[in-house]
């Protein structure tokens, strides 16, 4: 298989058959997408398996893992050419502690390029696995570092130059858990797979004879490839069965541009403990949560009060989109007795007055010759500071050990009303205001993606420590990312 197999497949039967992208979903009445050919909440919800640490002495994390191709079944007899680590579709959980050493050999069996990031760990520049780490097709890739960071939920997913977003739509993501003194201290559940449970939430889209459809368009490069089927944990409309009381739900918005706000059918309250980077300093109590692609939160949610196989629904508003009733939760059977302490972590909140340095960043949409509004779509470019991604470029340049204020600015054209993100690689940051208002509660821990909605500024604060060598920041739009809309900093001594 040559670069882009998949797309010029896709688009060979497409033109073949003329089938329309949204040609296989249904609307029902009460406005949720359903679909006409899969079985609704008939799959139970798969659980990741927790990837095998081949170190059986548990001193060191030792890992294997193997990128390929694979097929799934997402509708009956219509085999989905897909990607996967270590199977058809996504990949297992990788579970390690803090001040662990990591070690893991990752063999491409792809016919293509590839590479591993670590999306939201603190790592050495060489072992990142963004664009300047690429893994030819037939190699291995060995990473050799120490987890170096608290407690929290991060992920993996490949972010070689312009092949990012194909990559991951075909399958390619994963989590990866971080646990210390303080996740073991505290009460609250923490069974994998029983009552602490990943849920990993993508949207897709598929040609008629099943394939997906990452066939882009110049109006996909600036909306991002938006899907009218959601997945959880690589499986429609499953159904997860949980234990009577408080149960923890690992969120990650693993979708490729879509903006998804998450509640339950019933709006119940629900506690958020977490976000990108770990545990809040108290928790947050919500009945709904806006997560962009990329973020994550952990909440937990309180069943100790419904009957017997009493079944609630978890919906997702793809935000300008469709409407999900994406998963149902089972309640059956009792669980240990949990309380959600009130206060989870104290953080070591980084003062303003702690900054050298305040740097700007715009991320807007501009147009080629006749200025912003100028140009029909085909004119316009997605830029951060007016310039796009360039390997052989270094943006910025920050200071080993230093401290730095970012105010990150969405300059959308008003006829756009583009939504943009900024994910930053090696570090975890602290938001300080949205248009110069303090941040919710949930917004308040440690974070390494954040939403900027057209319009509006954000202001982080970060310390750039441990580490020197060459990272990326980027929107997490991953259409915008392979676009361009990336730039590199360089930590330097």
């Amino acid at each position: 298989m040559k670069r882009r197999t998949f797309i010029k497949n896709s688009l060979a039967v497409l033109a073949l058959a003329g089938a329309g992208t949204g040609g296989l979903s249904l609307l029902d009445k009460s406005g949720f997408v359903t679909t006409a050919e899969a079985k609704g909440f008939t799959s139970i919800l798969p659980i990741p398996p927790l990837l095998e640490n081949l170190d059986t002495s548990g001193r060191a994390a030792s890992f294997a893992m193997d990128v390929k191709q694979g097929t799934v079944e997402f509708f009956p007899d219509k085999p989905t050419a897909t990607l996967g680590y270590n199977g058809n579709f996504l990949g297992p959980t990788i579970r390690v502690r803090n001040g662990q050493r990591f070690q893991i050999n990752v063999n491409n069996s792809l016919p293509e390029v590839t590479t591993l990031h670590w999306h939201g760990l603190h790592v050495p520049a060489q072992w990142d696995g963004g664009p300047r780490q690429p893994v030819p097709a037939g190699t291995t890739w060995s990473p050799d570092f120490i987890i170096n960071q608290q407690a929290a939920t991060l992920w993996y997913h490949p972010h070689a130059m312009g092949l990012t977003g194909e990559q991951v739509y075909h399958g390619l993501a994963g989590l990866f858990l971080i646990e210390d003194e303080v996740s073991d201290s505290l009460d609250i559940p923490k069974t994998y797979g029983v009552d602490d449970i990943p849920l990993v939430i993508q949207d897709r889209r598929f040609f008629g004879n099943g394939q997906f459809a990452y066939a882009q368009n110049m109006h996909d490069v600036m909306n991002g490839v938006i899907g009218n089927y959601l997945l959880v944990n690589g499986v429609m409309q499953p159904t997860l069965t949980v234990p009577t009381g408080q149960v923890r739900l690992r969120l990650l918005n693993g979708s490729n541009s879509s903006i998804y706000r998450i509640a339950f059918d019933d709006q119940r309250i629900f506690q958020v403990i977490a976000s990108d980077g770990g545990f809040l300093e108290r928790p947050a109590a919500m009945n709904s949560i806006v997560l962009s692609a990329g973020e994550r939160a952990e909440i937990i949610v309180d069943f100790s009060k419904e009957s017997s196989y009493a079944v609630i629904s978890l919906l997702v508003d793809q935000m300008g989109g469709s409407k999900f009733e994406a998963m149902r939760i089972a309640v059956n059977g009792k669980a240990e007795v949990t309380t959600i302490p009130k206060t989870l972590r104290i953080l070591d909140i980084i003062p303003e007055a702690e900054a050298t340095k305040v740097r700007g960043f715009i991320m807007e949409t501009m147009s080629r010759g006749r200025g912003r509004m100028g140009m029909g779509m085909m004119g316009r470019r997605l830029t951060i500071n007016g310039k796009k991604m360039n390997i052989n470029r270094i943006d910025e340049q920050v200071d080993l050990g230093s401290t730095e204020i970012w105010e990150i600015t969405n300059r959308s054209a008003m006829m756009m009303n583009m939504p943009h993100s900024m994910h930053l690689h090696d570090v975890q940051f602290q938001v300080l205001s949205r248009n110069g208002r303090i941040p919710p509660l949930h917004e308040r821990g440690r974070k390494d993606t954040v939403l900027i909605m057209p319009g509006e500024t954000v202001r982080i604060i970060s310390r750039f420590h441990d580490y020197t060598g060459v990272y990326m920041y980027h929107c997490h739009l991953l259409e915008h990312e392979d676009d361009g809309m990336m730039g590199q900093f360089e930590v330097i001594t």
